[in-house]
């Protein structure tokens, strides 16, 4: 039976926010009743936080992570190795692999996987600018770390393709991970062993 609510406003509301991932429509009504019972500073707050997320991030005009500048702390920072370079899917990848404490290098933010059967191609995400920043040199070692589904293994196959001409060295991560899981909910003992204990990537 469809859920019946007092007041279209509060309808709009709980649909907006049943459009956030994992959120049902239950639990977006519980969130909306609670911006309600909140002071209108607060919840103005809030909105401005939001605003402000959107209006104002910036990704990195060299790995694509989030950023509140043109260019990310991580590539900003000296201390980081600069001749390796770790591919993932998305920003809470890096974050994922950053927690581990385990890995010093730089990285690259694809913004997706291929993936045909959902018209998602190689120029939809951000293969090219890695391509390039191989080929202007400086990097030894490009590191896969896609999850282990079809497609994360048929764009680590399209990029090492791309790469050979380069003569970079090419490792993944090691198969602790279990086939499908994404990185970002892989324990980070786990996830810090198999980037230590990365192997040559096979073709």
């Amino acid at each position: 039976m469809e859920q019946q609510y007092p007041s279209r406003l509060l309808e709009k509301a709980v649909s907006e926010f049943a459009k956030l991932p994992g959120i049902g429509r239950k639990t977006a009504l519980r969130l909306v009743l609670h911006q309600l019972r909140q002071s209108n500073d607060t919840v103005d707050q809030f909105v401005n936080t939001i605003s402000s997320l959107k209006k104002n991030v910036k990704y990195c005009k060299i790995c694509h992570n989030i950023s509140d500048t043109d260019i990310c702390p991580i590539c900003s920072d000296p201390h980081r190795d600069a001749s390796t370079v770790c591919i993932v899917e998305n920003v809470q990848d890096v974050m994922a692999i950053e927690n581990t404490m385990q890995y010093h290098g730089l990285y690259h933010v694809l913004g997706g996987m291929i993936s045909p059967v959902d018209g998602i191609g190689p120029s939809d995400i951000e293969i090219d600018s890695l391509i390039k920043r191989v080929a202007d040199g400086g990097i030894n070692e490009v590191i896969f770390a896609l999850s282990s589904t079809m497609e994360g293994d048929t764009t680590n196959f399209y990029i090492s393709r791309k790469l050979a001409p380069y003569h970079v060295r090419m490792s993944e991560i090691a198969r602790g991970i279990s086939v499908g899981n994404e990185i970002e909910y892989t324990d980070e003992v786990t996830l810090g062993r198999s980037i230590l204990s990365r192997t040559p990537f096979e073709k």
